[in-house]
């Protein structure tokens, strides 16, 4: 069985994608930062540990020391900084380190790299597959800007022959940790708490969402037969965040909310939040950035995945019925 090593291991994602590569018998190392909590994955006694950042070039090829596959999973995940340049300087910087360690590593057979659906743009009126590629002409998020310019970045590395094949997962969801990467469980909390009485502007424009395990597999999917220098949407159901608030309110026997909070409110709201968050430190839950987000389309189709990975999303529906009671159980939600 291969050696593989993840980056960003003890993040949202990261974290399920070890655990999961550890239960089908993979060598495991996982490379995390020292202050990064790892509680979750040292209960697992199989697990190896490597220290350091992407953005630390030795801690990586150290990392990468003896592994043939490397999943690419770290990134800085939030759609709004005090300081913007930590995007360049983590997902775009991190990436060319990757890359670059691949090279001296010399034995790496295949790279996983986790980008996003936001590296393709917004799809306006219509649903996308993964020949979409972003226009460039404006980003709603500098972590947007951030994953377009790696994404450019893994397709030529892709181009001059390096192993790498790019997936591209929707708005992830699903049990494990709270953070910034999984804005629906924050979403649901802010929902069932009252802090977010009404649907957020008419809540129609559709986005793809992907539960967290599905993008997990996939990602596995695609180490076994992704194809080299090809592009994978590991998407799920295209649904609005109305959908997402009238289905929740389906599974909880709760009532659904009965009024829109117009674009303007919520966008006042996200300014003050950065202003507050300028006093106290702590990120905003709303931002103008996810204000901008939230006025486009992001649907797009998973065919390619469901053909060659054998990629299976669960319905939107089926995936809420279990984030609930998971948010219910940590005393997040009361229903």
């Amino acid at each position: 069985m291969k050696k593989v090593v993840v980056t960003g291991a003890s993040g949202y994602l990261g974290e399920r994608l070890c655990q999961a590569l550890l239960r089908q018998g993979y060598s495991v190392r996982a490379f995390v930062r020292r202050t990064s909590d790892i509680s979750s994955l040292s209960k697992h006694h199989n697990i190896e540990f490597s220290y350091g950042d992407v953005t630390d070039y030795d801690s990586l090829l150290l990392a990468f020391s003896g592994c043939q596959v490397v999943f690419h999973s770290a990134a800085l995940v939030e759609p709004w900084l005090p300081d913007p340049s930590s995007f360049i300087t983590i997902n775009v910087g991190g990436l060319k380190n990757v890359l670059k360690a691949y090279k001296e590593a010399g034995t790496i057979e295949k790279i996983i790299y986790t980008s996003s659906f936001f590296a393709l743009g917004s799809t306006d009126g219509y649903v996308a597959d993964e020949s979409q590629i972003h226009h460039g002409k404006y980003f709603c998020t500098e972590y947007e800007k951030s994953k377009v310019i790696s994404d450019k970045i893994a397709l030529d590395a892709a181009s001059q022959g390096v192993p790498i094949v790019a997936i591209y997962p929707g708005v992830i969801y699903g049990p494990g940790k709270v953070t910034a990467g999984n804005i629906v469980a924050r979403m649901i909390i802010e929902r069932f708490s009252g802090r977010l009485p009404g649907y957020i502007g008419q809540g129609k424009e559709k986005v793809s969402f992907s539960h967290v395990d599905d993008v997990v597999e996939g990602h596995i999917a695609a180490l076994n037969k992704g194809r080299l220098g090809e592009r994978y949407l590991l998407t799920g159901e295209n649904a609005s965040f109305m959908q997402v608030f009238d289905v929740c309110a389906a599974i909880t026997g709760t009532g659904k909310p009965w009024f829109n909070i117009p674009m303007w409110v919520i966008e006042a709201y996200g300014w003050i939040s950065i202003f507050i968050s300028r006093i106290t430190g702590r990120l905003p839950l709303i931002s103008p950035p996810t204000v901008d987000v939230l006025r486009h389309q992001w649907a797009y189709s998973c065919d390619k995945a469901k053909k060659e990975l054998d990629y299976k999303p669960r319905s939107l529906e089926e995936g809420l019925a279990e984030v609930l009671p998971w948010l219910k159980s940590l005393g997040q939600i009361k229903y």
